[in-house]
């Protein structure tokens, strides 16, 4: 995702805040790291934001003629909208591991379909897929460390997306070029 690029999409730029945020709510909160505050308190932000938010934005990305970030958010929120309502019920651990497993391989879609959006934009989706495929496999082991090293990828991966976002609204860097580097590398 290049900065020109971020600039002018209306839609990249609200869909990667929207999926940033729940990520981080849903990574912080699968790790454990805050007392009394475990994924499922991200519910509410994954139904509302990360589902419902995220999927009308894809239905307007794909209006607007653009089919990769349109079957990316409207996919993503249909994933957090299933995730933030299915929340709690009492479904089996290998189930959820299933579900976990099953969304990875959509995110691992996602992160080969976006060759083009650079590495920038490549590596969100690479995250998720690999936070989502230590949980899946965290919850059907019945392994917690899996499960909280997956939060903390979704974390990052969260951080990357609003990142991406708000260097899209301000106007920042979202990739270092060549002359960049070697400038630097110079000083």
């Amino acid at each position: 995702m290049s900065n020109e690029a971020a600039a002018g999409n209306t839609t990249s730029t609200l869909g990667h805040l929207a999926l940033g945020l729940t990520l981080l709510a849903f990574g912080v909160g699968s790790t454990g790291v805050i007392d009394h505050v475990g994924s499922a308190d991200a519910a509410g932000l994954a139904t509302w934001v990360g589902g419902v938010a995220l999927f009308l934005v894809g239905l307007l990305a794909l209006r607007a003629g653009n089919p990769a970030e349109g079957t990316a958010y409207s996919a993503l929120g249909a994933f957090w909208f299933t995730w933030g309502t299915g929340v709690g019920d009492s479904g089996s651990a290998e189930a959820a591991g299933l579900f976990l497993l099953l969304w990875a391989l959509l995110a691992l879609t996602l992160t080969m379909a976006s060759g083009g959006s650079g590495l920038f934009g490549q590596g969100v989706y690479g995250l998720l897929f690999v936070a989502l495929l230590l949980m899946g496999i965290g919850a059907l082991a019945d392994n917690s460390g899996l499960g909280k090293a997956g939060g903390w990828i979704a974390a990052v991966a969260g951080l990357a997306a609003w990142y991406g976002a708000t260097a899209a609204v301000a106007g920042w860097p979202t990739s270092v070029s060549r002359s960049r580097r070697g400038a630097a590398a110079a000083s």
